[in-house]
């Protein structure tokens, strides 16, 4: 038991290590900015912290790409997005995923996975208590991918700053009570990617005068697969200000138990604008 444990966590934490030394490795030294700083679900791992975009910022996720592996079958993910500061501590965002998914048995599906509709806003400014937010997302059927149904659900993070690291704690909960059969299948998605709740944390440390970050993170979620228990997965990542305004991020992740384990990786680029108007003085 004792051998399978330091495999199973060797296989978990080997790909992340590499990817937390790429992007440093190929980037070149940038002025100290702050979208590194900021880290969005999915970039590079699924925790993310309690702040949005500046208000009447604009960042444009550019084709953030994910490769996962899961019961011997590969899959592949792009997602861009867009995020603009609407309102202060509030964040507006849009995303069209676009995946490739390999169903077994020579059984091949690539198309539109949805629309992706959400907002974040920031509750208050961390002092002696965390940084604490809330979120809200809506999965738009759309697309061959797509889910057969809309798909909301409700997010709370926390966010506490250290001396030596940031703490963030994330709860989510999908609503609807479907539940499925077949794990291989739901909408075009293996059905131990889509969870009932999920809740993680993730500890990051950051480099201002290098400009990046180093992130880690531990996820538990229920499937909607019917009679699925709870699966764990863990992950790491960094986040590099390549110039004032692009932000690179890569990740890797394991996951330990469930339906079926596998790992997958993360690339992307944040590109950071500021919206064509002034406000009124």
């Amino acid at each position: 038991m004792l051998h399978q444990a330091r495999a199973t966590t060797t296989r978990a934490l080997l790909p992340a290590a590499l990817s937390l030394l790429v992007l440093p490795a190929v980037a070149s030294r940038a002025a100290a900015q702050t979208d590194y700083y900021n880290t969005d679900a999915g970039r590079p791992i699924s925790v993310e912290d309690a702040y949005p975009v500046e208000r009447r910022a604009v960042e444009l996720q550019i084709a953030p790409l994910r490769l996962d592996r899961t019961g011997g079958v590969y899959g592949w993910g792009i997602e861009p997005e867009i995020a603009v500061g609407i309102l202060p501590r509030t964040q507006l965002e849009v995303a069209f995923p676009l995946a490739y998914v390999d169903l077994g048995a020579g059984r091949r599906r690539t198309g539109l996975a949805g629309v992706e509709v959400g907002a974040l806003h920031n509750l208050n400014v961390e002092t002696r208590i965390p940084a604490l937010a809330v979120a809200a997302e809506l999965l738009i059927p759309a697309g061959g991918l797509g889910p057969d149904e809309l798909r909301p659900s409700l997010k709370a993070i926390a966010t506490k700053t250290f001396p030596w690291a940031r703490v963030h704690v994330n709860g989510t909960y999908h609503f609807g009570d479907r539940s499925v059969d077949d794990p291989v299948d739901v909408g075009g998605h293996a059905a131990s990617d889509l969870a009932s709740w999920e809740a993680g944390v993730a500890v990051d440390r950051t480099f201002p005068l290098q400009s990046f970050l180093l992130t880690a993170e531990l996820v538990a979620g229920r499937p909607v697969v019917d009679g699925a228990e709870v699966e764990w997965s863990t992950a790491a990542g960094t986040r590099y200000q390549l110039s004032p305004r692009v932000a690179l991020d890569g990740g890797a992740g394991y996951r330990l138990t469930g339906i079926a384990e596998g790992w997958y990786v993360t690339f992307g680029a944040a590109l950071s604008l500021g919206l064509p108007w002034t406000p009124r003085r």
